[in-house]
Formats: structure tokens, C-alpha cells, sequence
């Protein structure tokens, strides 16, 4: 099995207009999809054929949801790049625990054919409270680690603006998983987001034992993202609307 568990800290740091910070414990699934569905099959509580208490669903995740999820995945590459992916693909995701879903974003690792270097990661953003996705396609250079700056080209917080460039820094997935997503304007600091983790083996015991330690996880990503909102608010930080939903009819 390929598939693992990851557990760890998310932080999120706001440096403006007003400081807010907030970090809490996480606990996400590293899936190989050349394992699914069948990764669930002989593990009471779980599945990702049909409902259960922590389930894998491919509504939930990129693309048509009549196709598999790897084909989607090749095909978002395709579309931004031009080239065809032919290695294992890998998410980095929650799953839905008691019918609940929420995945800020979700990362797919994809690797050449032998597994041996990782080529791209496609991370795909869901915002709330609208649930819309955009995906973004980020190369992988040498090494171990993966970074690239761009600009931002999907409406995620009503407390951000789009004009701004996002800095993504992250390492190939091994016994520790990190990400650092930070976002400026005109060259300075407004907020970034960090996820460090550590790897333990997808067993029927650490799967229980997740759901006895975590049992509302993706409730408690929803609850903390209308928390903080509601702290910005308070805190008289800025409202950006969304900028289709703010057009006027007909256009």
C-alpha cells in the first residue's frame, strides 16, 4: 500500500490590513488513485464505494465525476500545459466524515511514470462560501522542493482582493509533508498559510483512531472558517465582493 495518513499543524497568519493569526490540529489522507476504490474495502467504518462514516467520494473532487479522477487530473495538465502526464497520481485531501465535506484545497501530486521525481502538483481551490473550484497547475523543478509565484486568478475570501500574487513553497511528500502558501500585494506581505506534517501508515487502527480523535474534522474546517471571518469582520478589515457575483445583470 502506497496510500498513508498524515497528521500535523495548520497555521494562518494575516499581517494587513489587521493581524490575526490561528493555527490548530489536522489530520489528512495522502491517497495513491491506482488504490481507490478498493483502498476501504476490508475497513470497518470506511469506504469509497458507498455511504459510510469517513468515506471517499469523487463528487467531491476534480473534474466531470462520470470520469475517473486520475483522467481528470491528466486532463487539467493537458489543458495547461500541453503535455501528457503518464505517472501516479496522489491527493492530499480531507475526506467526508459523517456527510460532511469541506476542502479548502486539495493537492494532487503527480510523479513521472518510475516514481522517482515529482513533475507537477495541481492544487485545487473550493472558496466559501459560494463553493466554486479553480485549479492551478505548478511544474515541479530539481530537488525536493517546489516553488513557484503567480498571480492570483480565482475569488477565495471576501477579506482578500484579487490583485495579488501568491508565493507557493512546498517538498516532494516523504515522512514529513510541508506546504507554504503566502500571499503579497504590491510587494508586501498580507497573509499566508503554513501545513506541516508527519506521516503515519493508512492501518485500520490509525483510521479509527483518527475518527475517535478527529471526528468532525471537516466540521471543525467549516466552523473555524466562519470563525475567523466573522473575527476580520470585527476587526473592520475590508470587504472585497466576488467579482462575478458582483456584476450587474446581464452582464
Amino acid at each position: 500500500m502506497k496510500s498513508r495518513l498524515y497528521t500535523g499543524l495548520l497555521r494562518h497568519r494575516r499581517h494587513q490590513p489587521r493581524v490575526n493569526a490561528f493555527s490548530y490540529r489536522v489530520f489528512m489522507f495522502y491517497l495513491s488513485l491506482d488504490e481507490l476504490p478498493g483502498l476501504f474495502d476490508n475497513i470497518p467504518l470506511w469506504s469509497a464505494r458507498r455511504r459510510a462514516i469517513g468515506r471517499y467520494r469523487r463528487e467531491d473532487f476534480l473534474g466531470d465525476p462520470a470520469q475517473p479522477l486520475d483522467d481528470e487530473v491528466r486532463r487539467r495538465i493537458r489543458e495547461e500545459t500541453g503535455r501528457e502526464h503518464r505517472g501516479p497520481i496522489y491527493l492530499l485531501a480531507n475526506l467526508r466524515y459523517f456527510g460532511i465535506q469541506m476542502n479548502p484545497i486539495c493537492c494532487y501530486y503527480c510523479y513521472n511514470e518510475d516514481e522517482t521525481r515529482l513533475e507537477y502538483l495541481v492544487a485545487e481551490v473550493t472558496n466559501t462560501p459560494w463553493n466554486e473550484r479553480h485549479s492551478y497547475v505548478l511544474p515541479a523543478g530539481e530537488g525536493n522542493r517546489l516553488a513557484c509565484d503567480f498571480d492570483k486568478a480565482f475569488h477565495v475570501s471576501p477579506f482578500n482582493p484579487m490583485a495579488q500574487r501568491y508565493h507557493w513553497r512546498s517538498n516532494t511528500p516523504g515522512r514529513r509533508l510541508g506546504i507554504h502558501l503566502a500571499n503579497s500585494a504590491g510587494g508586501e506581505p498580507v497573509f499566508d498559510a503554513t501545513l506541516a506534517l508527519t506521516a503515519e501508515p493508512l492501518t485500520a487502527g490509525n483510521l479509527n483512531r483518527m475518527l475517535l480523535r478527529y471526528p468532525f474534522m471537516t466540521a471543525k474546517v467549516a466552523a473555524a472558517i466562519y470563525w475567523e471571518a466573522l473575527k476580520l469582520f470585527l476587526k473592520r478589515v475590508p470587504l472585497y465582493p466576488h467579482p462575478e457575483k458582483s456584476k450587474p445583470s446581464g452582464v
